[in-house]
């Protein structure tokens, strides 16, 4: 027998499970479960739980060892996607994602629900996730990167209009336009000693037996009633 013919022959499972996270994520994990759902000395004891990093957003994990340990855990998912979940080339999620922040963002997000829909006891979240979150984040990857990765990762297409938009003469323009905003509110234009503008003044009339203000402003059309209400 062959290598191929005993690779073939030797038992495979038919789906893999989902990527376990290691021990730092889970420990994040775990920590923001006890601010939600934990004793008031437990939530007390985490501190500023703002701070608390949170997988799904990379960016919040600035420990070394958790930010490394979710890189592995992303790139497991990514493997686990794309042989459980893509069959045509086009829904594959490209080697070369952890280059695009538009995909770690939407990746990392992707996994913490799967994570979530996987630990439900019912199969409704799972479900939810079948029907709107991967397909939606396939749809969004297809339309940002159509075929710029297909054979190897490419330079950013947008990247010299993003420079563009941080040049000096963009920055001044903008930064401009954001004084002269505030420079009209009415606060700064009485401190530069500016007429605030005045609108149109509002006549009412007034039953000068009552004293009653009427809601019809003076010159609208005159009304007349009926036993059956009113007629203009």
């Amino acid at each position: 027998m062959t290598t191929e013919q005993a690779r073939r022959a030797a038992p495979s499972p038919m789906v893999f499970p989902f990527p376990v996270p290691g021990e730092q994520v889970r420990l994040a994990y775990r920590e923001l479960h006890i601010a939600i759902n934990g004793t008031e000395e437990q939530k007390k004891a985490l501190g500023h739980h703002a701070l608390l990093p949170r997988p799904w957003e990379p960016a919040t994990c600035l420990d070394p060892e958790l930010r490394h340990q979710l890189w592995e855990w992303l790139e497991d998912v990514v493997i686990w996607l794309n042989r459980e979940y893509t069959w045509d080339i086009s829904g594959l999620i490209p080697s070369c994602w952890p280059l695009h922040p538009h995909l770690v963002h939407e990746i990392a997000v992707l996994t913490d629900q799967r994570r979530r829909a996987g630990l439900a006891m019912t199969s409704d979240a799972l479900e939810e996730w079948h029907r709107y979150s991967l397909p939606a984040f396939t749809d969004r990857m297809r339309n940002r990167l159509r075929a710029h990765c297909d054979d190897e990762h490419k330079s950013w297409p947008a990247k010299p209009r993003h420079n563009e938009h941080l040049g000096e003469a963009s920055t001044q323009r903008r930064d401009n336009a954001v004084a002269h905003d505030i420079d009209a509110l009415p606060a700064n234009r009485r401190a530069y000693g500016q007429p605030e503008p005045v609108g149109r003044p509002r006549l009412v009339e007034v039953d000068l037996g009552t004293g009653e203000i009427k809601d019809d402003p003076l010159g609208a059309q005159p009304r007349t009633r009926t036993e059956k209400g009113p007629r203009e």
